[in-house]
């Protein structure tokens, strides 16, 4: 196996490869003279530089593990990956190679003189841009069916390429990880699977036991110096896939069960674009006084129509040219009919300014819809979003599509997520955040949660403290570049706020598992986190897996380790088309089973959804390939 990258995810594949699947690995990686950290501004200059300094020391001498490079690792330092390099590491003879570059261009120039040099090199892309990687992959799969000589779709070719996104694998959990009562989703090409963190029942209540149990949480999760919800909690951590003796017994334990496994159709396009809906055009104050206006000018007419007796329709034509201009005094009519002249000539006075008010704002409405919102006055009980990066964009989109109130947070008028934010309509504050001023701008003290997602950790965490010291009971999620970092921040700061919910996340722990997975050859559907492990889903054929194929569904669940949740019968490559005739009335037109009984034997032409932990996954698929590879 063969990495090549330039930041976390790199090394963070390297380990989950080696450690996980026990792949001989080599990285590639950049001179390390380039890998410079950027320097520590702001209040908490010195205490986070000195920490940054021991995690960027670790990360930089044994890559990821925290211990010295194993014997099935080997690292080289490339300034590019090009041709001569690739020939180095042994490209035309490996099983697969992860280009994890930040860069998209770099991965895909690298891509494709990977490809060349061997067609039946499985290939796993970082890319960020969605509809260019389909593109990309549709492109590396024909090359290598043409090189190889067998033609597209022909079997027996073990050349694949798979392209995911680091920034799309982490965004759901970590919207979610900032909403209460939100459901962890997985979602990808129409497979949405839903997982719901529940809390103990009380005294007298009943669970909802959902479709099946996927987690049970650490015993001491409200305990400020218990478990930390890693693998290394041992007892006390979170247990994932346990089976129902463990279930019954865990009392007093939060769950996260497994409420849906569906299949959806594409998100529909809004249609809007970027013209602003017609209710933003004016603001509150001056829909207002439109509307007494109109009220004004009906209760005016209605007062003609009984002084005058004349038709309601003829009232509130004279009432009109009233409003507009008194061009027949009445000065032998009644003394009604003159008071109601008057006061109509005076709401017409009224009318002209906020009619040209309303033509002015709406102009400027359309002028700046290109232009940043700033936060409302009144706004509370929203998200405070920190960075429009790669990983902030696609939260922000996430947060959006769940209808969640935001304000972001951004120094760089040109970041990548500023285009998203005009586009969303959703408030922007231009600053850098660790000065005075900018978070209370974006009302840090009335918000709901902070997500502080920028590239740098000590930026994130000088961000989290001093909004806690604004609001120490604020939910704080922060991304944090290395797992170990991620893992002393959130000790800390739950030791220091007991009553207070803090995350902390690593993008790259949370994306590394899909990565490896697409190297092994199996397609990682999405991973949710429990506290701080993982929990991957896969779509795996039964042939050639000994613990599912002519087992049960009973048979084949491993606790800790896999379990069967769905049966996928739509055509592999695709799912069954509105024109084909359905199968029997308990298949769904989507083509999933996921109510199948424990006595089903899964056969070898199944195609199954399970849930497995990383070492799970690793023994059902690694042993099988290290079998095939002992045969060889």
């Amino acid at each position: 196996m063969i990495v090549c990258g330039d930041d976390g995810l790199a090394h963070r594949l390297a380990a989950e490869l080696r450690g996980v699947y026990g792949e001989q690995v080599t990285l590639v990686v950049p001179p390390s003279v380039r890998r410079v950290r950027q320097p520590v501004v702001g209040r908490a200059r010195a205490a986070s530089a000195a920490l940054l300094d021991r995690v960027s020391a670790a990360v930089n001498r044994t890559g990821a593990g925290g211990a010295e490079p194993a014997a099935n690792e080997q690292v080289v330092e490339a300034a590019e990956v090009t041709e001569a390099v690739l020939t180095e590491v042994g490209a035309d003879r490996a099983a697969a190679l992860a280009l994890v570059y930040d860069d998209d261009e770099t991965n895909i120039r690298a891509a494709l003189t990977a490809r060349r040099l061997n067609p039946r090199l499985r290939l796993v892309l970082r890319l960020y841009n969605r509809r260019l990687g389909q593109h990309i992959e549709e492109l590396l799969d024909q090359t290598a069916a043409v090189a190889s000589g067998t033609g597209p779709g022909t079997a027996g070719l073990d050349a694949s390429t798979t392209v995911l996104s680091d920034a799309d694998t982490a965004a759901p959990a970590l919207a979610a990880t900032a909403l209460v009562g939100t459901s962890k989703v997985v979602q990808t090409e129409g497979l949405v699977l839903r997982a719901v963190e529940r809390q103990p029942p009380r005294p007298g209540e009943v669970a909802d036991p959902g479709l099946c149990t996927l987690a049970l949480l650490s015993a001491t999760s409200n305990d400020p110096a218990g478990a930390d919800g890693s693998e290394g909690s041992g007892e006390q951590g979170p247990r994932l896939l346990p089976d129902e003796a463990a279930v019954a017994s865990a009392t007093g334990r939060g769950t996260v069960v497994l409420e849906q496994v569906s299949y959806s159709g594409p998100s529909l396009p809004s249609g809007r674009g970027g013209v602003p809906p017609f209710a933003s055009l004016f603001s509150r104050r001056l829909r207002w006084s439109l509307a007494g206006l109109v009220g004004c000018v009906l209760a005016l007419a209605v007062a003609l129509m009984f002084v005058t007796g004349e038709h309601p329709l003829y009232a509130t034509y004279v009432t009109l040219l009233d409003l507009f201009g008194i061009n027949d005094p009445a000065f032998h009519e009644s003394t009604g009919r003159q008071v109601l002249q008057l006061l109509s000539g005076l709401v017409g006075l009224l009318l002209l300014p906020v009619l040209l008010a309303a033509v002015l704002e709406a102009l400027g409405t359309f002028r700046s819809a290109s232009a940043l919102r700033k936060p409302p006055r009144g706004l509370g009980g929203h998200v405070v979003l920190l960075g429009l990066g790669k990983i902030g964009t696609r939260v922000l989109t996430r947060l959006r599509e769940l209808h969640i109130p935001v304000v972001c947070v951004e120094s760089d008028p040109e970041a990548r997520g500023m285009a998203t934010a005009r586009r969303l309509r959703v408030p922007v504050v231009l600053g850098d955040v660790t000065q005075e001023g900018v978070l209370e701008a974006a009302k840090i003290h009335r918000a709901h949660a902070l997500l502080a997602l920028t590239s740098a950790d000590t930026t994130n965490l000088e961000a989290a403290l001093y909004a806690r010291s604004v609001r120490p009971d604020l939910r704080v999620v922060l991304r944090l570049y290395d797992d170990d970092f991620a893992t002393a921040v959130y000790r800390t700061l739950r030791a220091a706020h007991p009553f207070a919910l803090t995350r902390s996340r690593s993008v790259s722990h949370l994306a590394a598992p899909a990565f490896a997975g697409a190297m092994m050859g199996r397609q990682i559907l999405g991973a949710i986190p429990v506290e701080r492990r993982v929990l991957l889903f896969a779509e795996v054929e039964v042939a050639g897996h000994p613990q599912l194929e002519g087992r049960t569904v009973g048979e084949a669940f491993r606790a800790g380790a896999w379990r069967v949740l769905a049966l996928n019968t739509s055509p592999p490559g695709g799912r069954r088309g509105e024109d084909e005739t359905p199968g029997e009335e308990r298949v769904p037109a989507s083509g999933l089973v996921w109510d199948l009984p424990s006595t089903y034997v899964l056969g070898a032409g199944d195609r199954v959804v399970l849930a497995a932990t990383r070492r799970g996954l690793a023994e059902l698929l690694g042993r099988r390939r290290r079998r095939e590879r002992a045969g060889a």
